[in-house]
């Protein structure tokens, strides 16, 4: 990337920043490809805890959509804590990338769409059985018709692209 700086349209619900600035975390280091094995090594580690605490499993998810069981809630509970601790952490130690870059939190404005957002998510979630996060996991295991839940996710996130402008801010 050049030195100069270009400024960026983005609609209203983002900051407009330059390209410098937005590439500020980005790391330009140049790795040859088995360097990235490293996060095939942590995503398949990752997909093992979470088919071990049994997060990926259809009847758990049923289970905390009927409200019969704790085990998802805590699981997401001890999530949202670690990362309220991280946060707080980071911003209190000034603490930076492994690159020693600046961590840098920018406040978000709260909006209807949000809501809307939300709760399609969590229709489609008690729908389906799945979130985002663990449909490889589950097509690991040898779910294969989690393959349609992660078309329908891809189509959706196409379908956002393309509607993003229109939709309420």
């Amino acid at each position: 990337m050049n030195n100069s700086t270009t400024t960026i349209e983005t609609n209203t619900d983002f900051e407009v920043r330059s390209l410098d600035a937005m590439c500020l975390n980005e790391s330009t280091l140049k790795h040859p490809w088995w360097y990235n094995l490293k996060y095939l090594f942590i995503g398949i580690v990752f997909g093992i805890l979470l088919v071990k605490s049994e997060v990926i499993s259809w009847f758990r998810i049923q289970e905390m959509f009927r409200l019969e069981s704790f085990q998802m809630y805590g699981i997401i509970g001890s999530a949202v804590v670690t990362g309220i601790i991280s946060i707080l952490i980071i911003k209190k130690f000034n603490i930076k990338t492994i690159y020693g870059e600046k961590i840098e939190f920018h406040s978000k404005k709260f909006s209807k769409g949000q809501v809307y957002g939300g709760l399609i998510f969590g229709f489609g979630w008690a729908l389906t059985g799945a979130c985002p996060g663990p449909l490889f996991a589950q097509i690991g295991t040898g779910v294969l018709v989690t393959s349609i839940t992660l078309l329908s996710a891809i189509a959706g996130t196409w379908m956002y692209g393309r509607m993003r402008e229109s939709l309420p801010h």
